[in-house]
């Protein structure tokens, strides 16, 4: 045995230190254990869904092994979906995280399913897959559906292809369905099953419009009542009848004809083989009730009826089912200001008309209703004669005058030259207001279009004769100011006339212009009675005075002035003839002596002539001789 123990020779990589502190594996040694181990553990990552057993489980938690290093917990809560679940089945769970902070796997089961399902819903959608769902509640608008544990939402619209009155049947059901929309973002699924269904009905719709026929009889069930129409379904395609063609006559909502579920027999009219739109007639079955219309019936006849239908234009009356006529609006009354035939009927009324033409090929019927009166216009002449005084209404306004109601049926015009004598009406609401009494004269009538000319002023005796009498041109009178123009003022005169004056009549003497309600004195200076204008003028006040006086001024200067070219004027154009100065000069000097020696010559003449005749009557009697002898010398000295 020494022999053996002297052979032993040491480890030369012997780890003492190791030895001494109790780990009996050298590095590689551990190294190479901790690979192997590894190698038995399953290679995993967070966020990952992967497959494990159930090992152990109670009320509370599940214990799934994965063959990992540890085994992770899950909730029980999240298997409440399946109550069989038990020890050894095989889970889908998500890795929530590796190791917590107690070293913990922390694995969910409902996240898997939420991940896994998102997978096989995306895939369904891709490949057009039918997937089943169950359908959990009721909610707005629709219904929720698990499918694959998420939650989708099959709308109301989408459950069948027939409308669904009661959505509570569907609950606690398995279905099949379709997915129909997702939105990644908000994580919303969309199932249809009507999706199912069309499909269904896609291949016996082709079949059944491939035998179908125009003119064909059906028989269909009513499956919904829109307020255009009725679908019916003719076993497995559908077919719409339009409100039109459900009743020769008029009807305001199908349900006045069908009821849901209902079976009834339609005609085919039209359909569309691409569209698959199938057009169906159910009044086309009994015959038109234009046919069967009584044909002792014609123009003239009185018939009576109900109003169906208002239009602004009239009102159409049912005379017998499907059989209507017109009444238009100017047939309704023998008035003419009804604008709208709303002003006179309404739908339901039961009115008499008169049949005023009748076409039964086209099946049109006009009506009149103010017929069954007498036409106020027959005998106007008599009952309205031209001057004539009467009472009416006003019932319309234009800028040319107002159209007044003397009776009904019977209206006329007032034009608004012929509102006052005096005014300037500019429109005639000035002088009345619509619906107001207005007393008017008959001017002319216009049987024919049924018109009558009427006139207010002409009530009243004409002012303008007393006028003309008033308002001479050249008469001053006292005005306000009560409009100023573009072009000039009127001028309120007395006696309710007014007269215009153009700006420059406007002007004051102190040369400002004259404003809006001032009163001033004014001058006429035009009186036109046929179109009953007066000009006037504030100006002229002022401006004539003093161009009198200065034409007075100027009247005496003229005559001074030919007092002097009277003395002058035959020498001063003779020199100015000559146009010689000098010569004028003197030939004034010799004419200025001559003229003062005659004047003196004359006057000692006269005085001689004087002391003369004095001598004679002093002595004797004048006799015809003697006066005859004294007038010789007179005749002497005039010469």
């Amino acid at each position: 045995m020494s022999e053996n123990l002297n052979n032993v020779a040491p480890l030369d990589n012997f780890d003492w230190d190791a030895y001494a502190e109790g780990d009996l594996y050298s590095k590689e040694s551990k190294q190479k254990l901790t690979e192997s181990y590894d190698s038995t553990l399953s290679k995993i990552s967070d966020k990952e869904v992967v497959t494990g057993t159930v090992t152990s489980m109670n009320k509370r938690e599940v214990v799934v092994n994965i063959g990992f290093k540890s085994d992770g917990v899950v909730s029980m809560n999240e298997f409440r979906y399946n109550p069989d679940l038990k020890v050894g089945d095989e889970v889908e769970v998500y890795i929530e995280s590796q190791e917590d902070k107690n070293g913990q796997l922390i694995l969910s089961h409902k996240s898997a399913r939420a991940t896994r399902a998102w997978e096989r819903v995306n895939a369904a959608m891709e490949n057009n897959e039918i997937i089943k769902g169950y359908i959990k509640c009721r909610t707005k608008g629709g219904m929720i559906v698990d499918v694959f544990g998420i939650e989708a939402f099959l709308p109301g619209s989408q459950i069948d292809v027939k409308p669904i009155r009661d959505y509570d049947m569907f609950v606690d059901k398995t279905m099949e369905f379709k997915v129909v929309k997702i939105n990644p973002e908000y994580k919303n699924v969309v199932v249809s099953h009507k999706a199912l269904i069309e499909e269904e009905l896609e291949q016996q719709k082709k079949e059944i419009i491939s035998h179908l026929e125009k003119g064909q009889v059906l028989e269909g069930v009513v499956k919904n009542i829109t307020s255009y129409g009725v679908f019916v379904d003719l076993g497995g395609v559908d077919g719409l009848i339009h409100i039109t063609d459900l009743s020769w006559g008029r009807i305001q909502h199908p349900d006045e004809v069908v009821a849901l579920d209902e079976k009834i027999n339609v005609v085919i009219l039209d359909f569309d083989n691409d569209r698959k739109r199938i057009a169906l007639g159910l009044k086309q079955l009994s015959p038109h009730p234009w046919d069967s219309l009584d044909d002792t019936i014609k123009v003239g006849n009185i018939v009576k009826g109900k109003v169906v239908v208002m239009a602004d234009y009239g009102a159409f009356v049912e005379i017998a089912p499907g059989v209507e006529g017109l009444i238009h609006v100017s047939e309704m009354s023998w008035t003419q200001h009804l604008h709208s035939a709303q002003d006179f009927l309404k739908v339901g009324d039961e009115v008499e008309a008169v049949i005023l033409s009748l076409d039964r090929e086209d099946r049109k019927m006009s009506l009149g209703m103010k017929q069954l009166k007498p036409d106020p216009w027959e005998n106007i002449e008599t009952r309205y004669p031209i001057g004539s005084q009467h009472s009416a209404t006003v019932r319309n306004f234009t800028n040319f005058g107002a159209f007044v109601e003397v009776e009904d049926g019977v209206e006329g015009l007032i034009h608004i030259s012929d509102l006052s004598w005096t005014k300037k009406i500019k429109h005639p609401s000035e002088i009345t207001e619509i619906g107001a009494n207005i007393e008017v004269q008959v001017l002319d009538i216009d049987k024919e279009n049924r018109r009558l000319s009427l006139g207010h002023k002409q009530l009243e005796e004409n002012p303008w004769d007393v006028f003309e009498t008033i308002f001479t041109v050249g008469s001053v009178h006292e005005g306000t100011i009560v409009e100023v123009l573009e072009k000039g003022a009127v001028i309120a005169l007395p006696y309710g006339v007014e007269g215009f004056a153009t700006p420059k009549h406007l002007v004051k003497e102190d040369g400002s212009q004259a404003v809006v309600e001032e009163k001033l004195d004014f001058k006429v200076i035009e009186f036109n009675k046929d179109a009953k204008r007066i000009i006037v003028s504030h100006s002229r006040t002022f401006e004539d005075e003093q161009n009198e006086k200065n034409a007075a001024n100027r009247k005496a200067k003229r005559q001074t002035k030919k007092n002097e070219t009277e003395v002058n004027s035959a020498p001063a154009l003779e020199k100015t003839t000559l146009g010689d100065i000098e010569e004028l000069a003197a030939l004034k000097e010799k004419l200025d002596n001559q003229a003062t020696a005659k004047k003196a010559k004359e006057n000692k003449k006269a005085a001689e002539e004087k002391a003369n005749a004095t001598e004679i009557e002093s002595e004797v009697e004048p006799t015809a001789d003697v006066e005859t002898e004294n007038e010789a010398p007179k005749e002497d000295a005039a010469e």
